[in-house]
């Protein structure tokens, strides 16, 4: 194919956001963990450029599965300020789709809405493998917009869920997270809590969202058979739980080395609280079947999710193929 011929399929956010269901994001990005774990999967760690100035960074995120010959890179920044200072969301993000046999760039897309759902899908497929069975209770610190993804995944594994909590330092985003919870779950009973021990006590799944560079959860709210899904901390010294839950949980991770630079586990890594010996799995290989889930209803299980290009890769292959049959978006020649 000549220079200048190569014709690159360009799709919005609102176009993205009309092709994807959550059920077909968590069956790719499952098989995207699958092959992480079997070694069919190339994926540098992440590149970051930090704005220490304005309170934020920016990240490249390069992905390659190998035997489904998908290849994606992904611009993503989270600037935890934008909201209040701009009206402008904290995380946005940009992917491009290439051609493995050629290196041809194959689509430019944005990325926040895939981004918030392969993010969610984790978590929705965490939860099937590590929550006890049949959970009644999910409760959520933090009601942004992975909130409200997260919710989206776990009624898809659990559509028998009776109660749903939340908190955020904002109550108006919590009012929001409520109201449209209440759409998607009426079965459910959905209520604003005051803090976070309310929202964690007795709950059977715990979802925290939040940016938060201080613990917000402790070990001594913490029943037994809970579990957690870990989703804001995802750069350096982001922390959400008290590290004593760690101590005591069986901490299933995305991927070791992201994990340990950048997510939950990061700051108790870098203080020696933690170790590698102290992760008993990454999610890949729970997911291949290499190594065991829960094994029992009293243990408390933790996943540290912090983001995997993998993730990315999957999802925006499903979102091209969907895009180019349904003569979505729109080609142009670079």
């Amino acid at each position: 194919m000549e220079v200048g011929k190569i014709k690159i399929l360009l799709l919005s956010e609102q176009e993205i956001a009309e092709l994807l269901s959550i059920e077909e994001v968590m069956e790719v990005v499952e098989n995207a963990f699958r092959e992480k774990a079997l070694g069919y999967a190339q994926m540098p760690p992440k590149v970051y450029l930090n704005f220490s100035k304005y309170n934020g960074d920016v990240r490249a995120m390069p992905a390659y599965l190998e035997r489904l010959g998908v290849a994606s890179v992904k611009i993503v920044n989270s600037h935890p300020d934008n909201p209040k200072k701009f009206g402008m969301p904290t995380v946005s993000a940009m992917v491009v789709l290439l051609d493995p046999r050629n290196g041809a760039l194959l689509s430019i897309m944005g990325g926040n809405n895939i981004t918030a759902m392969r993010t969610a899908a984790a978590g929705g497929i965490a939860a099937k493998y590590l929550a006890n069975r049949d959970p009644k209770t999910v409760s959520f610190i933090g009601a942004g917009v992975q909130a409200k993804a997260q919710l989206l995944a776990l009624l898809s594994v659990f559509p028998n869920l009776e109660e749903i909590r939340v908190c955020d330092i904002s109550p108006k985003a919590a009012e929001t997270f409520v109201s449209e919870a209440k759409n998607k779950a009426s079965q459910c009973r959905i209520a604003v809590v005051e803090n976070e021990a309310e929202a964690v006590h007795e709950a059977d799944i715990v979802v925290t969202t939040t940016p938060s560079k201080k613990p917000l959860v402790f070990d001594s709210w913490v029943s037994e058979g809970t579990h957690f899904n870990c989703i804001g901390a995802d750069a350096p010294l982001k922390e959400e739980l008290d590290p004593a839950i760690l101590k005591r949980a069986k901490i299933v991770v995305d991927d070791w080395e992201q994990a340990s630079h950048s997510g939950e586990i990061n700051v108790p890594v870098s203080k020696g609280i933690l170790s590698e010996k102290d992760v008993w799995a990454e999610l890949g290989d729970i997911v291949a079947g290499t190594k065991p889930a829960r094994t029992s209803k009293e243990e408390i299980t933790v996943f540290d999710s912090t983001g995997l290009a993998i993730q990315d890769a999957a999802t925006v292959e499903v979102v091209y193929k969907k895009a180019v049959s349904r003569k979505t978006g729109c080609f142009i020649n670079i």
